[in-house]
């Protein structure tokens, strides 16, 4: 066997390297390693180098210095086709490094354990891991550099095939290899952000590095004409929709993604047994009730023109009825953290509908994005729900203990109706949905109209606004309705006029303090 060239192997994720290195052993490259990995390839039956014995030079430093020495980083960057480096490293008896296999100290998952102190994450910054990587992807010319397990299977069938790995797939791999660094730079510097001397842990850094991770491309963006992907976070918040699994059904589309996480995330604020359904990235229909089947009874008689081809997220596992009630008209995704035997068989009979399957959890994402020209809006994400004692109540008329709690059920489905945003409820459910117009008023009219062709009487129900009242004329017409109870966040300069026409109209009103825009 020529030992003519070396590949050098140290990587945390273990998994599958023993059969890459095989692979490599095989094709005649000498295997170097570190630590735990050189043990494991030696324990598989793997002649193996330690990188010491290679270098001459022990670790030292606790570990901190194994890596960082010409007789790698020189067998690494020395580039094959110029005679000067070629002689450079023969003149100090340097061979060279041809495969790098290497991934990262866990940092992420290091500070992820309860408990890790900053003296453990600060341990846990690979250093020679990232140069070595970074030298391998620069010299991709001659050096393939593989970071990822999933990658190694290409890797192994190409050695296998042509004793080498190929150009392109250098290329390719080394791209990659940058991005594997930046995101890990990126994450120590977010740890290090949020725990700087003086800093209040710091959302909004000078520079802010994104890292996503693409899950797929999608067939085409908001309309056909336009090229759409889905990323993740890499560390998704706990309960988010991309931490879900699609049971069944056609692929995702870019809409049915915004929509979907739309009633997700409204579903999962309520306690009890509830049913969402989005239409258009709005709510047209929530409801709360003793089983998941009710409560989607409830959310449908909203407004059943708006439903058909909805999403319908749920916040409790379905059963066989519920399944079979949602199926009972067209639906596009359906949403719930979890699905009885029965229930899948009853959702099998439709083949196209996208079942999603998301585990609960109340973890927002850490901040909001919303792409302008040149530039990127960031914020924390509206997570301010209320109770009855942060009401304040403003009219003579005080509320009924069941008008609070409409309006709290009111004002939680406002968050996620877009602005302006009227939104009338009665029994812990939505009877109607005004959503995006420019004017209140017309939210509220059109809230009235859509109750009205849904064969909803509103006599009697409440009313949450998601931003104060400018004029008395949007309190006239939800009272002209049949409402008898608002709660809206007050601010106004007309705050006094708003209020005595409630009291004029008989109605109680509750100021929340609390604006919920959503644009």
């Amino acid at each position: 066997m020529s030992l003519s060239r070396q590949a050098l192997i140290s990587v945390s994720d273990k998994t599958g390297v023993a059969e890459l290195a095989v692979a490599l052993e095989h094709a005649g490259f000498r295997i170097l390693s570190t630590g735990g990995t050189a043990k494991l390839l030696a324990a598989a039956g793997i002649g193996v180098t330690e990188v010491a014995a290679h270098t001459g030079f022990p670790e030292m430093l606790g570990g901190r210095v194994k890596t960082l020495h010409p007789a790698i980083h020189g067998g690494i960057l020395a580039r094959r086709d110029l005679p000067a480096h070629m002689a450079a490293i023969a003149n100090a008896g340097i061979g060279t490094i041809d495969v790098v296999v290497v991934n990262l100290y866990p940092f992420r998952e290091t500070v992820a354990r309860p408990g890790c102190s900053l003296e453990e994450a600060i341990e846990n910054i690979d250093i020679g891991g990232p140069a070595m990587v970074r030298a391998a992807a620069k010299n991709h010319d001659h050096v393939a550099v593989v970071t990822d397990p999933a990658d190694y299977a290409a890797v192994i069938a190409e050695i296998r095939a042509n004793g080498e790995v190929g150009a392109l797939t250098r290329f390719a791999l080394a791209t990659k290899a940058f991005r594997h660094t930046a995101q890990y730079d990126d994450a120590v510097a977010a740890y290090l952000a949020a725990r700087t001397p003086g800093s209040r842990n710091e959302l909004f850094p000078p520079r802010l590095n994104l890292g996503f991770d693409r899950v797929q491309t999608l067939r085409y963006g908001e309309n056909a004409h336009q090229q759409a992907a889905f990323y993740r976070d890499p560390e998704p918040a706990p309960g988010s929709l991309a931490t879900g699994k699609q049971l069944q059904g056609k692929a995702l589309s870019y809409n049915n993604l915004a929509d979907a996480d739309a009633a997700w995330e409204c579903v999962k604020t309520f306690e009890a047994p509830a049913c969402v359904i989005v239409k258009h990235a709005n709510p047209c229909g929530v409801a709360v009730a003793d089983t998941p089947t009710a409560a989607y009874q409830a959310a449908f008689l909203t407004d059943p023109a708006s439903a058909f081809g909805g999403i319908v997220a749920f916040n409790r596992a379905l059963d066989r009825a519920a399944a079979e009630a949602v199926t009972g008209q067209f639906v596009e995704v359906v949403i719930a953290p979890g699905y009885s035997a029965d229930a899948k068989t009853a959702l099998a009979a439709k083949a196209n509908v996208r079942v999603l399957q998301v585990d609960l959890g109340t973890t927002a994402n850490a901040l909001d994005f919303k792409r302008v020209g040149g530039g990127l809006l960031v914020q924390t994400p509206d997570t301010a729900n209320l109770v009855p004692t942060d009401l304040r109540i403003v009219t003579r008329l005080q509320p009924t203990a069941t008008q609070i709690d409409d309006l709290l059920f009111a004002w939680r489905v406002a968050k996620f109706v877009k602005s302006n945003a009227i939104v009338f409820c009665a029994a812990q459910r939505t009877v109607g949905v005004g959503a995006g117009q420019m004017s209140r008023i017309d939210s509220a009219r059109i809230a009235a109209i859509k109750a009205g062709h849904a064969g909803l009487s509103l006599n009697g129900s409440v009313v949450a606004s998601d931003a104060f009242f400018p004029f008395r004329d949007g309190l006239d017409a939800v009272a002209d309705a049949g409402a008898l109870a608002v709660i809206q966040p007050g601010g106004s300069m007309r705050d006094d006029e708003v209020i005595a026409a409630a009291d004029e109209r008989g109605i109680a009103m509750a100021f929340s303090g609390i604006r919920h825009f959503r644009h």
